[in-house]
């Protein structure tokens, strides 16, 4: 089998990415992008293929800087939002269905952003961030519109332990009268994460209880650390 995108996420144990989801709210994909496609990535940080430039401190964001692409997305970031997307509905109708959601998610990543597009969300939401040494990102959701699909994924693009130290993903999740719960998740360069964007249904005493999820980047102790980030609705 030739050594693709859609090949390597077909390759997956997608029943145990369903289970950590349900379970914990996120699931890490192993090995979803080589070295060198993550390599590309990051140089292209330098080029001019997106549509706006953030610098988080200015926003109290954080501290740290991050680049949304433009319309047509690169090749290799087109082919992961197309590919991934299919292999994630099975879980997010399910999820629907729990939260009361009246009709389920379309099949292909067309149709939903068609969805996105008729509520006036037509911007690309595909991103990379940098953080440099002192970086961090407040714990935050990323919607951007009405129209949002439950999931999203990271790509971590640089390396632990060799390109930086700390900058670990933190991801907590809320529900009513509970104190909060805190993962933090544990990855290498290439690997993927999957998490909910914005809420997720966790089996109570009497029924789905709707939890709320927030993620953020802790602070960077040393060198540089560079994420793709892949969100599959459109912005308003």
């Amino acid at each position: 089998m030739a050594d693709t995108i859609p090949a390597r996420l077909a390759s997956l144990d997608w029943k145990a990415a369903y289970e950590n989801l349900d379970a914990r709210g996120y699931a890490v994909l192993d090995a979803v992008l080589r070295r060198e496609e993550c390599v590309a990535l990051t140089e292209a940080f330098e080029e001019e293929r997106f549509r706006k430039h953030i610098a988080m401190a200015e926003h109290g964001y954080g501290l740290g800087d991050y680049k949304y692409f433009r319309y047509p997305l690169p090749d290799l970031v087109q082919t992961l939002r197309e590919a991934a997307y299919p292999f994630l509905i099975e879980c997010v109708n399910r999820w629907a269905i729990a939260l009361g959601r009246d009709r389920p998610y379309p099949s292909s990543l067309s149709a939903f952003l068609e969805e996105c597009h008729r509520a006036g969300q037509t911007r690309p939401t595909p991103l990379i961030l940098r953080y440099h040494t002192g970086g961090y990102n407040r714990l935050h959701q990323d919607r951007y519109g009405d129209v949002h699909f439950p999931l999203q994924l990271a790509v971590l693009l640089s390396e632990p332990g060799a390109d930086f130290t700390g900058g670990e993903l933190i991801l907590t999740e809320q529900r009513a009268r509970m104190q909060a719960r805190a993962h933090v998740v544990r990855w290498t360069q290439g690997d993927a994460v999957l998490f909910a964007v914005h809420e997720r249904p966790v089996l109570g005493a009497r029924g789905p209880v709707r939890t709320r999820m927030r993620h953020g980047v802790s602070e960077l102790y040393s060198g540089e650390r560079f994420t793709l980030g892949v969100i599959f609705h459109d912005a308003a």
